[in-house]
């Protein structure tokens, strides 16, 4: 199977690249922003690496012809929430034409392929609110301009199925944590300030946003297996929910990730972390998933922290485990 993954170089990207290489007789085309050799995740891996823009049509259409793949996940997008408040014509704009412009490709050419779209629980929006857990029927009720732009992904998803019949599956992913994700999400931003503290780099003070927000929090491995299960055996046209169905407070996660270092840290809040708008709480129901695949997560929340907090670690080249020897030279 001839697999293109949009937006490869990324931390979601990486880490599906990875899954994918496990499977048999892998043909992994990466589609990335940056050149091959400016990419860490994929430079060492056996993947064919496409420099593209996915603004650009032609370029689009032009690589998926070389391609010829029979499957698609489409990955690439802007993500950050916070940013989305700052810029919300160029998170729209970027997320929605790159779709766009991978599925009109994809109808011009008069491709096969599958396609994984991958949309976003914060398509939800306020309707998490009741704590209650949701499902693919629950309404959208986007609370920002990045949920907004994950609507109109979903939407042109199903668009393009119902007008064209193209064979597109919807994933709908709750938060997805794991190694190597940037900074700027709430599990990494935690982490690498305990780490930069553990190496000497940070006075032994954490800035913190809303602590007590709960969340549905799912490891990024796990997260990549539903992809790749529902590329296989996903119902065309219809939208799949990724999710553990439990939430977790910000508190509990900042706590855990606390205990795996004997830094002493004082905790700070921060105002120009808190969102202008928050969901007081998000977990999600992810039967559809299971009964059409089987799927279950299976790596525990607490194992997924240590992970992140060891993978910031070696950032700052400290081994696994520093901040128990660490600690000591920050009191």
């Amino acid at each position: 199977m001839r697999l293109f993954v949009t937006g490869a170089g990324g931390f979601v990207g990486g880490h599906l690249v990875d899954y994918f290489l496990t499977l048999p007789d892998p043909s992994v085309h990466a589609g990335v922003f940056l050149p091959p050799g400016q990419n860490p995740v994929l430079d060492s891996l056996p993947v064919a690496q496409h420099r593209i823009d996915l603004r650009d049509a032609a370029a689009v259409r032009a690589v998926l012809q070389d391609i010829q793949p029979d499957a698609v996940v489409h990955l690439a997008a802007m993500a950050d929430v916070s940013q989305s408040f700052k810029d919300p014509w160029g998170t729209l704009e970027n997320n929605i034409v790159c779709q766009l412009n991978v599925l009109q490709a994809v109808l011009a050419l008069g491709l096969k392929a599958r396609i994984l779209v991958v949309s976003s629980a914060e398509i939800y929006g306020a309707a998490g609110g009741t704590g209650e857990p949701l499902d693919e029927d629950r309404p959208f009720l986007p609370a920002n301009p990045y949920s907004v732009s994950k609507v109109t992904q979903d939407m042109l998803a199903l668009q393009y199925f119902l007008s064209h019949a193209m064979p597109i599956i919807r994933a709908r992913p709750f938060n997805h944590i794991g190694p190597r994700q940037s900074g700027g999400f709430v599990a990494a931003d935690f982490a690498s300030q305990i780490a930069a503290i553990e190496a000497g780099c940070q006075e032994p003070v954490m800035f913190v946003g809303n602590l007590a927000a709960e969340r549905d929090f799912t490891d990024v491995r796990d997260v990549v297996r539903a992809y790749y299960l529902l590329l296989d055996k996903g119902e065309p046209g219809e939208a799949y929910n990724i999710c553990s169905g439990k939430a977790y407070s910000i508190q509990y996660l900042l706590d855990t990730l606390l205990s795996f270092s004997t830094a002493t840290i004082e905790v700070r809040p921060d105002p120009a972390r808190m969102r202008p708008s928050d969901v007081p709480r998000r977990v999600g129901d992810a039967s559809k998933l299971r009964r059409r695949t089987g799927w279950m997560p299976a790596i525990p929340f607490e194992q997924t922290l240590l992970d992140i907090l060891n993978d910031w670690r070696e950032r700052y080249n400290l081994p696994p485990g520093a901040g128990h020897q660490a600690g000591a030279d920050t009191l």
